[in-house]
Order: C-alpha cells, then sequence, then structure tokens
C-alpha cells in the first residue's frame, strides 16, 4: 500500500469519522481527495492500447480510395462508353467506301449459221465508289464504273470493248431530315453525355470522399470508445481490488464486493463489444481504401480540426447548385431533351428531297484510254429530281414530338423539385453543423462535471460517505459523458463531410483534380 493511500486510512480513521460532523467529514474528504487520486490516476484512455504502426492520415485515406475504391472503378467505365457513344454518333458522317466486280458469260447459238454453231460474250463489271452524309443532311455519293465486253464472234469494232464513266449524285433533304442542327443533334447529345458520365463520376468522387471521412472517424471513434471502456474496466477493477481489501480487514462487506464484480464484469462486456464496434470500424475504412486488404493493419487514426464557425447557408446552396453533380447533370439532361424536341419536331414535316447527278462516260479499246476519253468526250448525263413523301395525318411523328415535350417538361420539374430539394439538404446539413458544434462544446463540459462527480465520490466512498453502487454509478456517468463527447465529435464532423459534398468542395479540401 502506497504511503499516500496509509495517509488517506490514517486521516479518515473510524474513530475520526464519528468524532467529526457530516460538513466537517466532507471537508476532509475534499482536502485529501487530490492526494488519493494522485496515486490512484489511471492513465488516459486515449493512450490506452493505441495501435502500433506509422499514424493513417485522412489525406493517405483519401488517396488510397481514389486509387482503389471499386465504385470509383466501376464508374469510370460508365465514362469510358460514354466517349464511345461520342465516336459512334460522329461516324454518321463517316465516308463509306463500296466497291464490286461481277463476271459473266453467254452462250447463244448463232441464227442462220451452220448447224451448231454459236456465239458467245464475255463481260466484267466493276464498280467503284465512296458515299458521305453531310451535316446539312445531304447525301454524295461519288461512284465510277468500268465495264469490258468482247464478243465471239465480233459485232463491234471495240472487240474488247471498255466503257467507264464518273458520277456524282446529291441528295438533299428540303424540309424532314434538313439542317445542320438537326443532323448534328446525336452528336450535341452524345457530347451532352460525356458531360453528363464526368458529372456522375464526380458525384461518385465526392460520395467516396465524404464515406471515407465518415469510415475515418467512426474508426477513430471505435478507437478512443474502446479506449475509454478499457479505461473504466481499469477504474471497476481498482474498485473491486479496493473493495476486497475493505471487506479483508472489515470495512467493507460482501454486497460491497459483489457490487463491484458486477461492475467489472460490466466493464469487460463494454470492453468486448467496443473492440467488435473497432474491428467493424476497421473494415469498414478499408472497404472503401482497398480491395480485399481485410489483414492490413491500419496505423493510429486521430480527429482532425473541425469546423469553429457556423457556414452560411445562402453561400452554400450557390455552391451546390453550381458544383453538385446530380443538380448539374439534370441541367444537361434538359439540354438533350431540349435536343430531342427540335428532331422531333423536324419529324413532323413531309419528307422532300431534290435529287442531283451528273456523270460522264467514255469507251475505247483499252482500260487506260477509256479514263482519258472521259475529259475530252462529249458523252455525259445528267439528272435532276423531286421526290415527296407525306404519311397520312403524320400521326406518329406527332405523337413522338408530343412525348418528347412531354419529357421534357417532366425533367424541368424534376430540376425543380431537385433544387428544392437540395436546399432543403443544405439547410439542413448547415443546421446539423450548427448543432454540432455546440454539442462538441456542451459534452465537454459535461465530461469535465462527470469527471469531477467521479471523483467526489470516489473520495467520499474512501471517506466511507458513499457506497460501490455510488461509486459505479458515477463512474458508468463519466464514461457515458466520454463517449458522449466523442460521439459529438463524430457527428460534426460527418455533418461537415455532408455539407461539403453537397457543395462539391472536397475536391478543393483535399486537391482532388478530375481528368478530362
Amino acid at each position: 500500500m502506497s504511503r499516500r493511500r496509509v495517509l488517506l486510512r490514517h486521516l479518515l480513521s473510524r474513530s475520526m469519522i464519528r468524532s467529526l460532523s457530516r460538513a466537517s467529514l466532507l471537508a476532509v474528504a475534499f482536502a485529501v481527495a487530490p492526494v488519493f487520486l494522485g496515486a490512484a490516476e489511471a492513465p488516459d484512455p486515449a493512450s490506452i492500447a493505441a495501435p502500433s504502426g506509422p499514424a493513417l492520415t485522412l489525406q493517405e485515406c483519401i488517396a488510397r480510395a481514389l486509387q482503389k475504391n471499386f465504385s470509383l472503378r466501376i464508374q469510370t467505365f460508365s465514362t469510358a462508353n460514354a466517349r464511345e457513344s461520342l465516336i459512334i454518333a460522329g461516324s454518321d458522317f463517316d465516308p463509306t467506301f463500296n466497291a464490286s466486280i461481277a463476271r459473266s458469260h453467254v452462250e447463244d447459238p448463232i441464227t442462220g449459221s451452220r448447224p451448231g454453231a454459236s456465239g458467245n460474250l464475255d463481260a466484267t463489271n466493276s464498280r467503284i465508289g465512296v458515299s458521305q452524309r453531310v451535316v446539312t443532311g445531304a447525301t454524295v455519293d461519288v461512284t465510277s464504273n468500268l465495264d469490258r465486253s468482247s464478243n465471239n464472234p465480233a459485232f463491234s469494232s471495240l472487240n474488247p470493248a471498255y466503257n467507264s464513266d464518273v458520277s456524282i449524285a446529291v441528295t438533299q433533304p428540303l424540309l424532314r431530315g434538313a439542317g445542320i442542327g438537326v443532323n448534328r443533334a446525336n452528336i450535341e447529345r452524345a457530347k451532352l453525355g460525356v458531360t453528363i458520365a464526368k458529372l456522375d463520376y464526380k458525384g461518385s468522387v465526392l460520395q467516396v470522399v465524404r464515406d471515407t471521412e465518415v469510415a475515418y472517424y467512426n474508426l477513430a471513434f471505435a478507437r478512443e470508445q474502446l479506449a475509454v471502456r478499457r479505461f473504466s474496466l481499469q477504474l471497476a477493477q481498482t474498485l473491486l481490488d479496493e473493495n476486497t481489501a475493505k471487506r479483508n480487514t472489515g470495512v467493507a462487506t460482501d454486497l460491497d464486493v459483489m457490487t463491484a464484480r458486477v461492475g467489472v464484469a460490466t466493464a469487460q462486456n463494454n470492453v468486448v463489444l467496443a473492440q467488435q464496434q473497432e474491428r467493424n470500424g476497421q473494415d469498414a475504412l478499408l472497404a472503401l481504401i482497398g480491395q480485399f486488404e481485410f489483414g492490413t493493419d491500419l496505423g493510429a487514426v486521430s480527429f482532425t480540426d473541425a469546423h469553429d464557425s457556423v457556414p452560411s447557408t445562402e453561400e452554400s446552396f450557390r455552391l451546390a447548385k453550381l458544383n453538385q453533380p446530380d443538380y448539374v447533370a439534370t441541367e444537361n439532361t434538359i439540354k438533350q431533351l431540349e435536343l430531342d424536341v427540335k428532331v422531333a419536331q423536324n419529324g413532323r414535316l413531309p419528307t422532300l428531297n431534290v435529287d442531283g447527278a451528273l456523270g460522264l462516260n467514255g469507251s475505247d479499246r483499252s482500260f487506260g484510254s477509256t479514263y482519258d476519253r472521259l475529259a475530252s468526250t462529249d458523252r455525259y448525263n445528267w439528272q435532276l429530281g423531286l421526290s415527296v413523301s407525306v404519311p397520312w395525318g403524320l400521326r406518329g411523328d406527332r405523337a413522338r414530338y408530343r412525348t418528347s415535350l412531354n419529357t421534357l417538361h417532366e425533367y424541368q420539374a424534376r430540376l425543380q423539385q431537385l433544387e428544392q430539394s437540395l436546399l432543403v439538404q443544405v439547410r439542413s446539413d448547415v443546421r446539423a453543423v450548427d448543432t454540432n458544434l455546440q454539442s462538441v462544446q456542451i459534452s465537454a463540459q459535461g465530461t469535465e462535471l462527470a469527471q469531477r462527480q467521479y471523483d467526489l465520490q470516489k473520495a467520499r466512498f474512501d471517506a466511507g460517505l458513499a457506497t460501490s453502487r455510488d461509486v459505479l454509478q458515477a463512474q458508468n456517468d463519466l464514461e457515458n459523458a466520454r463517449v458522449n463527447e466523442l460521439q459529438a465529435k463524430v457527428n460534426l464532423r460527418a455533418a461537415v463531410a455532408e455539407l461539403h459534398r453537397l457543395e462539391g468542395s472536397s475536391l478543393d479540401t483535399y486537391n482532388i483534380s478530375l481528368a478530362d
């Protein structure tokens, strides 16, 4: 037994207790309590069972999450597909090359000739061309044909004969399908699709950052809570040891010892539950920042500095409207739907096309010379035509237009709903930050008060003025106060993390740049 404890027992001997009034005895207890507490004081709860290894910062966790998180990895495929969709939309204006070759033979008896006499015709037809759609809606075809024919017996002065031609044909819509805006609608829609995919990825990044922050703080809470529970177990064990010693000297009863043992058992159960929560918290963080790395031992985590002022609702809402991915993505979806309305509006028009073609022809005995004659020959052809097609009543096209218009109005209403919902969330999160700032301060005061109350009850117990039950109750109040203070810290940081996600400011906070 230490000298201070012997001094305390001497000062508070039974004879002295009987000779002092209750008020005087309480004064003595206050006077000697610091002496006793100096000997019995346990270590700081935060220092109990601290994880080994280097400290793990929140910045490191977020960096690992951006590299290994499954949600972000999955989202990259959607972004890549959006880029491919843009290429697909642009390919509508890529030229198309085509070529064909055919050979034919005709065997035919020659009328009026000797029996068994016959003639034959060999022909080879080849064609090459290119076709391209342009942004006005027109289709341009450039083709070249080369035909070779030979007769036996010969019926022409050119045998074999080569015939070639080069032609260009243009079909331009005048009503339906006409105009740059209508024909580039798919490309512009795909561009907006890429933007939306990037916004979705940004939203996933913001969500992962927020989830990582919360998981990090939850692990910090779980570990500090475990330290508090272990600290309480030490206090309960100390009380049991003291009661056992007092019972052996006749100062305490069996009930006091039993009460202390129940306190130890309760504290042990709290430690077991806290250990489970700590392991679950570590797994939750590892699931966000790694891939099947649950055997990894995470280093020490800690609470980072939190906001010490209440954010502005107006400023947070302004940032949210500018940066919140869901809101901005919906704005871009509306732009896509506006393009769909324009296309559907154009689709209500009849089909009216103007067709034009111009060709040059040449014939000669050889392959090369027949093309040489194209430039000097007066053999040419041209064609100009107009075609119209009108579905009866245009009922389907008009219904498609109304459908696209209704969808546009639907998403415009969705945007207003989302704006209101975003405002409600911002207001709620700003209130949460304000409330939790106050909770942190109040809970810290509550912890300080609970600590003083426990010290007082322990001193009164040692003076014989309180029971083991009183001490255990004070100890339980102190433990709950410490846990409540930790929970207030977690709640504050979670509220700040959620507000930053809504504002989109997490990217700047952690210096995250998203690739274009």
